[in-house]
Order: C-alpha cells, then structure tokens, then sequence
C-alpha cells in the first residue's frame, strides 16, 4: 500500500500488516512439514507482535508449517512456524503491533488494542472473540493449561471429535508429522510473534488503533 501526504512526505512502501492477532499455544516440540504452505495466502514480509491478558481456547491443535511469501523487497523467502487453531478463542486485552521502516520518517509502529475491558468486567461481552481461528506463530511465551491433550498425534488424525479443529482448510500441511491436540487450552501473561491470523468470525469491542514514530509503542520488547 502506498500512501502520500500531500505538500508533505511521500510515504512509500507502507505495508502494513493489518489483520487482527491473538496468542497461540504453547509449541511443546512441534515438528515442522517440509515444503508445506501453512496459510491460504502469501504472507507480508513483516512479522508482529501479540500480547494478552488471557486466552482461553476450545478445540485447540498445533502442527508445524512453513510460512511462505516476500519481504518489502520483492525478495521471496519462507518462515517455519507453529500453525495453531482454535474452534472459539475468548480473549482478554489484547494489544497487536509491527514496525515498518518508511523513508525520511523512519520506523512508524502501528499499535491495535482490543477487548481492555474484559480485564475488569470479565464478561464475554467485553471479550475479542474468535472463530475458526489459526494462527502461524514463530515465537510464543505463556503460562498454559491444557484440558484432555494428545500430545504426538500424526497431523492428519488431528480432529479430536466429530467437526472439530484440522489442518486448515486449503493449506498444505504434512499429514505423518508431529501434532498436538486439547479439548481445552487456556494461556496467561501471552507474549508472542506472528506471521498471519486467519478467522471465520473476529469480534473486536472497544477497538483502538494508533500510528508513532519509533518502536516505543510495540506490546512488547524483544
């Protein structure tokens, strides 16, 4: 995307990635599919940032991918990630940043917060909610808890129950390697790097979204 500032800057190569994000799971010793395309589209050359208050997922599974698109560049380069899906995720303040180099102004953050009152209220209401979610994450803390987990299940065997949570729709997994899947997960204190978030459904309250210069307002350091 290229936007321009009239009598002021021209800003090139904008490219922001805009699509709403939530925590994964914890990666207990994924394995990663050779060669696999792990989202539906080619994804930005920019990684972001995730943080929550709480996460707490149902019919959650995790199987490795390979992330694949180009940087700002053009230059074509692939990224192994942890794709990580839930049937329903509720989650609790969360804040989504990534940095992008633009010319003459240097580094610009956008910084995108959602469902901060779901902190005090703790109702649902006041919760980001997502639906059929996915997530290619390449970097994750947190405190998890799992309900009923299969841990080293093969990655085409992952739907535990009837309708449930595969491989994502349209993507390319290997089926024999290493998976994980949990009726239940719930995550505290989340800290994490993304490269794509895809949903059915993502329900944003209180959405706030803001630009500055420098990377002073990322969610988190490091």
């Amino acid at each position: 995307m290229q936007s321009q500032v009239r009598g002021g800057t021209r800003w090139k190569r904008f490219a922001f990635v805009m699509v709403p994000s939530v925590a994964a799971t914890a990666a207990i010793g994924v394995g990663l599919a050779q060669g696999a395309l792990a989202a539906s589209f080619a994804i930005s050359g920019q990684e972001f940032k995730v943080s929550t208050d709480k996460l707490e997922g149902t019919e959650f599974v995790q199987y490795g991918s390979v992330a694949k698109g180009k940087k700002l560049d053009g230059t074509p380069f692939g990224a192994p990630v942890a794709v990580s899906g839930f049937d329903t995720a509720k989650i609790t303040n969360m804040c989504q940043s990534v940095v992008t180099p633009v010319p003459v102004l240097g580094d610009v953050t956008l910084r995108l917060e959602a469902g901060g009152a779901a902190a005090k209220s703790g109702e649902d209401a006041d919760k980001v909610i997502g639906k059929d979610l996915y997530l290619d994450v390449s970097y994750l803390e947190a405190d998890a808890e799992f309900t009923a987990i299969d841990i080293g299940v093969a990655a085409g065997s992952l739907p535990k129950h009837k309708d449930g949570q595969g491989i994502q729709p349209n993507t390319e997994a290997n089926e024999n390697g290493f998976a994980q899947r949990a009726d239940s997960v719930t995550l505290t204190n989340v800290r994490q790097k993304a490269w794509a978030t895809t949903a059915a459904t993502f329900k944003l309250p209180d959405l706030k979204l803001s630009l500055s210069r420098g990377t002073g307002q990322e969610c988190f350091k490091g």
